[in-house]
């Protein structure tokens, strides 16, 4: 039957995912091709669009061999990305962001802090636009970023014909439409989705008032909320590319994070407000929904219509999240050894270490008084919030000459627990300017291990909520595709028809949790000594 099936893409840090879903959002198949990543000089972190594009087309092909369908079967597409910067001048010809001069090399990464200079700066205006990711916005974000382009590679910002964000890029590259997301332009252009409008003063202010005169065309004067359809669908070329059928409908796209926030925060039933999306992948991100606008000091937002329709957004996270577990454990000595019983269980390392937590253990709240006295905070790219700090770093205490396997596990259990008592700060410093959360909804591929949703209940105080699909994120952006392909008349139904509970992890009480209310009185004690002395130094 015609228009029966759909597709969520997700591109991640470190590879491009399709899945093929039906309309009760069952997915029959997906599949992964990875993509390249730069790292360097210093903060810079590089990728290719081309490159990009190319693994969304082999996942596509893969994912839809898989489950065997029509491609002419295909309802609709959608798409979710990394918040990552494409530069492309005339054409759509890549343009070298860096000094590398590979104009393969057209994207800044979402973790790339080239632009913490320039963020300052625009962060001393104190301009009123700031009031909306925060009061402080992050050199993760789009403005620094161009801001950086144009001080430091003038050549290149001149010749640029367009600036995209790269889910925008993706569903541009797919149906030739220039409309770009309410998603992408209001949690990092600093778009004012509530006034459907730039602020020309605030481009002016900064320094990028060319964009402005230019009357922003190079950067979205088409705005349109998500699952919107685009064009008149697949492009001839894009459904070469993909294998599926011309005129196939696009979707608007959306961050990924956000992705991952509708594919979860519906599934409860319950008023989305009490729900917290939490995408738990190479960083984290939290997604609170209130109905009217709340200002927290250090949270991104709020954005108006940025994930649900009609509806505010407060968007905080971790600049490291998983890739802080992924650093943590290639410290230890133990490492190496770890590693190649892990690949010989087919296993990542992380997964199979929480596999030898559940082992030693006899229930799974039991796992923290494995870290004993080591302490973690994981801040090894900064903390994005509550304190907006990009400077702040990680700190490990209580350390000793341990190298055995045990000392890896209770390093990774102190990990866990770090990244834990990160998003407890979150979610207690929205609670207290009027943003409270009953429960977490979690996705993402670092979350996915029982252990893991445990810990994160025990350490935040909150249920942790994990849904029926495995890749809530992909589903999400099937969602996106469903709504423009017409399956749904709003993206509201697509929840609640896509999407269900499937377990969820009460937080222990008692002794443990006691134990993790001291060891979250530890982690904010290291965190204030950290700041005390790095600004002595």
């Amino acid at each position: 039957m015609p228009g029966r099936y759909l597709i969520g893409v997700d591109v991640g840090t470190g590879s491009a995912r399709a899945g093929v879903f039906d309309g009760a959002g069952r997915m029959l198949a997906s599949a992964k091709a990875d993509v390249t990543i730069w790292h360097g000089p210093g903060a810079m972190v590089e990728q290719s669009s081309a490159q990009i594009w190319d693994a969304v087309c082999q996942s596509v092909r893969a994912a839809v061999a898989h489950a065997g369908i029509d491609p002419a079967a295909v309802a609709g597409i959608g798409f979710d990305a990394t918040c990552s910067l494409v530069v492309l001048g005339p054409g759509g010809t890549p343009l070298p962001v860096g000094p590398s001069e590979d104009p393969a090399r057209d994207i800044i990464v979402w973790m790339d802090h080239r632009a913490t200079d320039q963020a300052a700066r625009i962060n001393a205006t104190g301009h009123a636009v700031l009031t909306y990711v925060g009061g402080v916005i992050s050199p993760e974000m789009e403005t620094p970023k161009l801001l950086w382009l144009r001080e430091n590679r003038p050549q290149v910002f001149d010749a640029a014909w367009q600036f995209f964000d790269l889910a925008d890029y993706l569903t541009w590259r797919a149906s030739g439409s220039l409309a770009r997301s309410v998603c992408t332009l209001t949690c990092k252009w600093t778009y004012l989705a509530h006034e459907s409008r730039w602020d020309a003063g605030y481009f002016h202010a900064i320094g990028l008032g060319v964009l402005a005169d230019e009357r922003f065309a190079r950067i979205g004067c088409e705005v349109v909320n998500p699952g919107t359809a685009l064009g008149a669908g697949l492009t001839a070329g894009a459904a070469g590319d993909l294998g599926l059928a011309p005129g196939t409908p696009v979707a608007a796209g959306m961050i990924d994070a956000h992705a991952g926030g509708i594919g979860t925060v519906g599934a409860t039933g319950a008023d989305a407000t009490e729900n917290m999306g939490y995408v738990f992948g190479t960083s984290s991100c939290t997604m609170t929904t209130t109905a009217d606008p709340v200002f927290v000091p250090g949270v991104w937002g709020p954005y108006f219509a940025a994930m649900l329709p009609g509806a505010w957004l407060n968007e905080g996270g971790q600049s490291a999240a998983g890739a802080a577990i992924d650093q943590l454990l290639a410290l230890h000595p133990a490492t190496p050894a770890a590693r190649v019983d892990a690949a010989a269980a087919g296993q990542p390392l992380p997964v199979w270490l929480a596999d030898q937590v559940v082992a030693r253990v006899t229930g799974l709240s039991d796992a923290a008084a494995l870290a004993g006295g080591l302490h973690v905070v994981p801040e090894f790219l900064g903390n994005r919030a509550p304190f907006a700090d990009s400077h702040a770093r990680a700190i490990i205490a209580g350390l000793g000459m341990d190298s055995d396997r045990d000392s890896l596990i209770r390093l990774y259990i102190a990990g866990l627990c770090g990244i834990g008592y990160g998003l407890r700060q979150i979610i207690a410093t929205q609670a207290a300017h009027g943003a409270p959360v009953k429960r977490i909804m979690i996705s993402g591929g670092a979350g996915q291990h029982d252990l893991v949703r445990q810990i994160l209940a025990d350490a935040t105080g909150l249920p942790v909520v994990a849904t029926a699909a495995a890749e809530p994120v992909l589903l999400g952006s099937a969602m996106l595709g469903a709504v423009a392909g017409g399956l749904f008349p709003a993206l509201a139904g697509a929840m609640a028809a896509m999407s269900a509970p499937e377990r969820s992890f009460a937080p222990a009480g008692g002794a443990i949790a006691q134990r993790h209310a001291s060891r979250f009185a530890a982690f904010e004690q290291l965190q204030q000594v950290a700041r005390s002395i790095r600004s002595e130094g």
